[in-house]
């Protein structure tokens, strides 16, 4: 080829490059146009929303915010409203067991925080009712909700029985829908706030026998993502946080291991966490997935929602 061939071939590239160029200048030039026309006529905002603030020093990022988490007797959702009280919220939280809700109630109050337990079930919609608006009555509003309640059982989709399936997903799913519908319209009065929803990385890639606990922690995320495109204009952030195997009752429930002797437990988790959490070879802690929810549901990523955000210790990352 000529070099004249190579100049001629170099013009005609770029005057289709040019012509490509022209064509989406005008195609983003309409968008911002009709933008600005939603803007106008009041369909759209232009609004940059809130600054990012950094936690103050003194570690109060939630003082003056009321809190409400379901499933807060234990586990994940017991360190979770430990967490936001020491940094100086006021808690308002939900479990099936009245004896162990008091208990956690006692002990955030006997350390100077304030939270307040109101026993419900969250598969019942009257007694999600009566949380939502319990807590907003006593505390004058809400800013965040935590919906953490969940169940598991592990069986084959042939063997899982019809009870332990709705038990699951009316729990993990219906429960969650629950909490937002009810807990929703409190936000709205303040202005707008924060949801996080405890997913799972089941909602992700499923492992065997886990078929109702992983079909509900994947509908969950399509909830989550749903709730944050319907009310991000009103200022309310929707994410969800997907754990690995964390070290709670639960997960020792879960694998039938209740009466095994602690020190031949914790013996089987370390080996099983060598291939449920490579990268660091460990189970996660309960503390550890409370410290990523509260920075989730501060003020901190105002332009985070929708967002479904993995702590699993690689699990994920090893996955083909």
């Amino acid at each position: 080829m000529t070099e004249q061939q190579d100049a001629g071939e170099s013009t005609q590239s770029e005057r289709r490059l040019g012509r490509r160029a022209v064509v989406a200048g005008a195609a983003v030039a309409t968008a911002v146009a009709a933008g600005a026309a939603g803007v106008a006529g009041g369909r759209l905002t232009a609004a940059p929303g809130p600054r990012m603030s950094a936690a103050p020093a003194d570690g109060q990022r939630f003082a003056g915010k009321v809190v409400l988490i379901t499933g807060a007797t234990s586990g994940i959702g017991r360190a979770t409203a430990e967490a936001f009280a020491a940094e100086g919220a006021k808690v308002g939280f939900c479990g099936r067991r009245e004896d162990r809700g008091r208990q956690v109630e006692q002990q955030i109050r006997a350390r100077g925080h304030e939270a307040t337990y109101l026993r419900a079930d969250v598969r019942v919609e009257d007694q999600v009712v009566k949380f939502a608006d319990g807590v907003a009555s006593r505390y004058g509003r809400l800013d965040i909700v935590f919906s953490n309640a969940g169940v598991h059982h592990i069986s084959p989709v042939h063997k899982i029985s019809t009870a332990q399936w709705d038990d699951v997903l009316n729990t993990n799913l219906r429960g969650a829908y629950f909490t937002l519908k009810h807990t929703i319209p409190h936000l709205l009065s303040a202005g707008g706030g924060n949801i996080v929803l405890t997913a799972s990385i089941n909602a992700l890639a499923v492992r065997q026998g886990f078929s109702a606990y992983g079909a509900s922690k994947h509908a969950l995320l399509g909830l989550m993502q749903a709730a944050a495109l319907d009310y991000g204009a009103q200022g309310i952030r929707v994410n969800a946080v997907l754990p690995g195997l964390v070290d709670t009752e639960m997960a020792r429930r879960v694998s039938g291991n209740e009466r095994t002797p602690d020190a031949l437990y914790n013996a089987g988790l370390a080996v099983t966490a060598r291939s449920r959490a490579p990268a660091v070879g460990r189970t996660g802690r309960p503390e550890e997935i409370a410290a990523f929810v509260l920075d989730i549901a501060s003020d901190r990523y105002p332009f985070m929602t929708g967002s479904a955000q993995v702590i699993d210790g690689g699990a994920t990352a090893s996955l083909p």
